[in-house]
């Protein structure tokens, strides 16, 4: 459900349309913003297609048309997202090797003069490859699609090119391994961006299980019990997520589920591996570990803001889903700034 804001953040986004772009590049990671801006008001992205020519043939053989010329200057805080090509499109080619190479080229030079600190890039597939040529990449953790993984690695000899990721992000730089990738690390974008609630919305209306970067051990205890369809769990794990220091009971959910309170355990259990009290728990401790290692907030605080009754009670959920203490948590990942 949308929530109104009082105050709406903008982030640009400049598609950057190479020629021979693949549909899918643009089509899959665009569509997860268009859906973000339709689930809140707190952010929205705001999308625009740049390229060195007004219209190219894609992948599949449509023409797309009026793309804007490419900037002279970028906003502050822009995204610019810079999809793949595809070798062998299907149908004729309108153009020519030589006239590709040189509109990949413009793009490559537009890159090196507008990129700046402030300004992030999200590459997919091999747009990686134009990220590299551009300087981008150099001494950074990065991935691309696995046909392309010796061709970054050559052309980018300092960055750290990463195989068997779905996506890769370093400071500014985040590159995937493309195709559908793409959506995977849009919607990591989107729930840094607008919240981890809204992305679990967008991928559902997607149909897609929100999968974590390859880089990531274990599946992220926010996308846990969720690789399922079953709408009337769905609808209370929303509910949960979006706001999980509530004091939840089967029967309020229920009512939110719009089933019986028994139905909602009995599927809670069958669909998301687990009882509802016991997501709960997980989404409250989600909560805790994130105010832990992104702040300097005492135990005590930080269990009053998670939801639970006290410290005491924190750790004593906590040590059902973690072999180290909350503390523990902290010093391995050092907070970054005061709450």
């Amino acid at each position: 459900m949308k929530t109104r804001a009082a105050r709406t953040i903008t982030i640009a986004v400049f598609v950057v349309v190479p020629p021979r772009v693949l549909l899918l590049d643009i089509a899959g990671p665009i569509e997860v913003l268009r859906k973000a801006n339709l689930e809140q008001d707190a952010v929205r992205f705001d999308v625009a297609y740049v390229g060195p020519h007004q219209g190219v043939q894609c992948s599949i053989g449509l023409g797309i048309s009026a793309i804007a010329a490419l900037p002279v200057r970028l906003p502050d805080g822009a995204l610019v997202v810079i999809p793949g090509s595809a070798d062998v499109p299907l149908g004729a080619l309108r153009t020519t090797r030589t006239d590709d190479a040189a509109a990949e080229q413009a793009i490559v030079t537009w890159l090196r003069r507008a990129i700046r600190p402030g300004i992030r890039v999200a590459s997919i597939c091999s747009g990686a490859l134009l990220a590299a040529r551009a300087g981008l990449l150099d001494r950074h953790d990065c991935t691309t699609h696995h046909d392309c993984i010796t061709d970054l690695a050559r052309l980018v000899p300092s960055a750290r090119v990463r195989e068997n990721r779905l996506y890769v992000e370093d400071g500014e730089r985040i590159t995937s391994a493309g195709i559908t990738a793409g959506i995977d690390m849009m919607l990591h974008l989107v729930a840094q961006h607008a919240g981890q609630p809204v992305a679990l919305a967008v991928a559902r209306y997607l149909v897609v299980y929100v999968r974590r970067g390859g880089a990531d051990p274990q599946l992220s205890p926010w996308l846990e019990g969720r690789n399922h369809m079953h709408p009337a769990i769905h609808r209370a794990q929303d509910a949960i997520a979006a706001d999980p220091t509530r004091g939840w009971s089967v029967e309020t959910l229920a009512r939110v589920a719009a089933i019986s309170p028994r139905h909602l355990s009995r599927l809670f259990n069958e669909h998301a591996g687990m009882s509802v009290i016991d997501y709960i728990s997980r989404m409250r401790v989600a909560l805790a570990r994130e105010l832990l290692t992104g702040s300097r907030l005492d135990l005590e605080t930080v269990a009053e803001r998670a939801g639970f009754g006290s410290a005491r009670q924190l750790r004593r959920t906590w040590a059902r889903f973690h072999d180290l203490p909350p503390s523990e948590s902290r010093a391995i990942s050092p907070p970054v700034a005061a709450i």
